[in-house]
C-alpha cells in the first residue's frame, strides 16, 4: 500500500470555499477510481510544532504504485490540483508531497 501525504502551505487570504471545493472534488476522484481509498484531510493541528507553515492537508491510500499513476493522470484529478495549487503560498513550491510505502495487512 502506499500513503500519499500532502501537506499545503496555504496563503493566508485563501479562498476557503475553494479549499473546501476542491477537497470534496478530490474525495470524488478517489472514490471513482479503484484501487484508491481513505481520503482524509483537515487542518494540521502541529502539536509539536514542528510544521506551522503548513496548515492544512490531506493523505491519501493506494493499493499499488499503478493506482497513484491512475489517480495522478487523472484528468479530474490535474484540473482540482491546478486550482489547489492556486491556493498555495508560491504556487506548487507550497505543496508538500510525501508518499509512504506500508506494508499490507496481509504482509504483517
Amino acid at each position: 500500500m502506499i500513503r500519499h501525504c500532502v501537506m499545503l502551505r496555504l496563503k493566508p487570504d485563501h479562498d476557503t470555499a475553494e479549499l473546501a471545493a476542491v477537497m470534496d472534488g478530490l474525495g470524488a476522484v478517489a472514490d471513482r477510481l479503484s484501487g484508491c481509498g481513505g481520503f482524509i484531510h483537515g487542518p494540521n493541528r502541529d502539536f509539536e510544532a514542528k510544521s506551522p507553515s503548513y496548515p492544512y492537508g490531506f493523505t491519501l491510500d493506494f493499493a499499488a504504485q499503478a493506482d497513484l499513476q491512475r489517480y495522478a493522470s487523472d484528468e479530474t484529478h490535474q484540473q482540482l490540483g491546478a486550482r489547489l495549487v492556486a491556493l498555495c503560498v508560491d504556487g506548487a513550491e507550497g505543496v508538500l508531497v510525501f508518499d509512504l510505502e506500508t506494508p499490507d495487512a496481509a504482509d504483517q
